[in-house]
């Protein structure tokens, strides 16, 4: 299939060979290496579903860290 971009902004064009020319990629090869990063990059997540999914992790945090240290020196020392 093909695709094309009409009217492209000249700025964007210049970025484009730029960045072509970094990665030592032909304009056309630049733009198929983009679109296939965007379709197979996951979705990003809202804040909200990053802090459900960080939950669901079950970590200890911070404000559990005096217990941690106890539980430690406790095993560390036999108590």
């Amino acid at each position: 299939m093909n695709l094309s971009i009409k009217n492209a902004p000249d700025h964007l064009v210049d970025l484009l060979k730029a960045r072509a020319e970094r990665n030592h990629r032909s304009m056309q090869g630049e733009m198929l290496a983009i679109l296939e990063e965007a379709v197979h990059t996951p979705r990003r997540l809202t804040p909200l579903q990053l802090l459900a999914e960080v939950e669901k992790l079950d970590f200890e945090t911070p404000s559990q860290s005096a217990a941690i240290v106890r539980k430690m020196r406790d095993e560390r020392y036999g108590r």
